[in-house]
């Protein structure tokens, strides 16, 4: 029997038109609950009853590492860049197309990508925010912000998620503004924070955009009166139909890095 060794081997094998007749978001998210073992291959209606009998509805057995998984999938993700129209997908996506390239702006600095796949930016990048700033071109549908912010849980898929963004989103991020008070406040500003009207009063209460039409509010309220801190991480209503919920996750992960990088090179305990 055939064994699937990575979420990248099962993701090869479905017709990637994210259909959500499983019941998952996307393909990718499929495979990856594949992988896991909350979902076998037959849970998959588009897929042929002949691969998954060759492969046991989903037998899979672990290899490859987190880093390995994201190469592979940056891999597949530059494949796909090279099979759309950038021209068509800069006017979808807010960005702009020239010279054969397709410049976005992510946290106010440019960001390219050719037909190859290929970058050039002027900021530091690593998968975790290159992955979501990939999808958001390739299927994001340029749906323009309502103004209406709500938190992660209150996303359409973002139940199932948010106990984990949580954690690796706002917990340290939390933590690195009651460290870093004055540096984090300096460092919002930097990515080119914004106030914005409609927001929830907090001490701190600006808006960065990742993405042009994928906007975060952050909200922080010092600790006054006995009251411990409090961060929470908001996000426009139509988030998610510009880019999946594993891609908004990602890419508020990848936005925590950047800032817990910068706090421990710059911050003074």
């Amino acid at each position: 029997m055939a064994h699937l060794k990575n979420v990248m081997d099962i993701f090869k094998l479905l017709e990637q038109s994210n259909c959500r007749e499983c019941n998952e978001t996307t393909c990718l998210a499929f495979s990856a609950a594949v992988f896991k073992g909350q979902k076998q291959l037959h849970d998959c209606p588009r897929l042929d009853s002949k691969i998954i009998e060759q492969y046991g509805g989903g037998v899979v057995e672990r290899q490859k590492s987190v880093e390995q998984e994201q190469d592979d999938l940056m891999a597949l993700m530059k494949g796909k860049i090279s099979s759309i129209d950038l021209s068509s997908a800069a006017q979808r996506v807010g960005a702009v197309y020239s010279d054969n390239k397709l410049t976005i702006k992510i946290l106010g600095k440019d960001f390219s990508v050719d037909v190859d796949g290929n970058i050039k930016t002027d900021i530091h990048v690593h998968p975790w925010v290159v992955l979501p700033v990939f999808s958001y071109i390739i299927d994001g549908r340029g749906m323009d912000v309502s103004g209406k912010w709500v938190p992660f849980r209150e996303l359409k898929n973002g139940k199932t998620w948010y106990r984990l963004f949580g954690q690796r989103c706002e917990k340290p991020l939390k933590w690195i503004a009651d460290t870093y008070t004055d540096l984090f406040e300096d460092m919002i500003h930097i990515f080119n924070g914004k106030p914005v009207e409609n927001h929830y009063d907090a001490d701190i209460s600006l808006v960065l955009h990742p993405l042009p039409k994928v906007p975060i509010l952050i909200c922080y309220w010092k600790p006054d009166d006995g009251l411990e801190s409090d961060l929470n991480l908001f996000f426009d209503s139509t988030a998610e139909d510009n880019l999946n919920i594993e891609s908004i996750y990602a890419l508020g992960a990848g936005l925590v890095m950047m800032f817990e990088k910068i706090s421990l090179r710059h911050g003074l305990e």
